[in-house]
């Protein structure tokens, strides 16, 4: 009985010493929010590949919080991961974090933003600055000559904002399109409901709105239904609200990411890294229009 009972202590101090720390086969996903249904799809489809390919995946949420965001890859670190793959909070606040998991010898992988200043080993996303070109194109095809735009941005700093507004506002130059006003909603629908709300008082000719995501977009749809007004609204990413909306015609079109093969082909490569193959660089994932 002494015997037995000595082992089962060792038993419970080893598997204690064990908590904290993953299999050197297990995958890290650090997105920035899962309160926004695109990510929670990007996030679905990384640990559909995952499950499939038998690879452990651990998820955690930074809550939009770059202090939260380096408490995950820390976490990560200790846990020992092989790869980390990360849908960065902020493009250039995020880099510190994910230079830590560099430094102790984890690659790292970028979804959807990019890490600036950073040694990530490879970059999945879609092309953001074309995507913004195309929604510049529609709204140019609908509306006529010196009629005003509207542009509602994403997060301040994020290498999606910055390519998606790059892109509309070059366009839209091109095209000779009105833009009036460009404001910040955060890629949050709440933030572009008041946002929205308050430009309509301000601008209350605008024809058109380019939200540089579908929350924006559906945010600003639900203002402009309040003003009793019929604007263009074109939203990014294709999110399933979105795209039913679209199909409702309550807003005009949005611009598809796929982030289920965002996050798919992320582990796709993080796979390849543990097996010691060759990736590439930049893998950039089709974009299309849907209206």
């Amino acid at each position: 009985m002494k015997n037995f009972l000595v082992s089962l202590t060792a038993l419970v101090i080893l598997g204690a010493c064990g908590q904290g720390t993953e299999s050197k086969e297990s995958i890290g996903l650090v997105v920035s929010t899962l309160n926004n249904p695109f990510f929670v799809e990007l996030q679905e489809g990384a640990v559909a590949k995952a499950e499939e390919a038998g690879y452990k995946i651990v998820t955690l949420d930074s809550q939009n919080d770059t202090a939260k965001e380096l408490a995950n890859i820390e976490d990560l670190i200790s846990r020992q991961v092989s790869v980390i793959l990360v849908n960065p909070v902020d493009s250039d606040s995020s880099a510190r974090a994910a230079q830590l998991a560099i430094k102790a010898g984890i690659p790292v992988i970028s979804l959807d933003r990019n890490l600036n200043n950073t040694a990530t080993i490879s970059h999945i996303a879609s092309d953001n600055k074309a995507g913004g070109k195309m929604a510049a194109q529609l709204v140019g095809e609908l509306l006529a000559d010196g009629e005003e735009v509207l542009v509602l941005e994403g997060i301040p700093g994020t290498s999606a904002a910055n390519d998606r507004g790059q892109g509309f506002t070059e366009e839209a130059k091109v095209l000779g399109l009105n833009i009036v006003a460009k404001q910040t909603a955060n890629f949050d629908r709440s933030q572009g409901l008041s946002v929205t709300e308050n430009l309509l008082q301000v601008y209350p000719n605008a024809k058109a709105i380019f939200a540089h995501n579908d929350e924006m977009a559906l945010g600003a749809q639900r203002a402009v239904a309040d003003a009793g007004k019929e604007i263009i609204i074109i939203g990014f990413d294709a999110t399933p609200d979105a795209v039913q909306a679209v199909s409702d015609k309550i807003i005009t079109a949005t611009i598809a990411q796929q982030p289920k093969l965002i996050g798919s082909k992320g582990v796709e490569n993080a796979i390849k890294i543990i097996l010691k193959e060759d990736i590439s660089a930049n893998v950039p994932i089709e974009l299309k229009l849907v209206k």
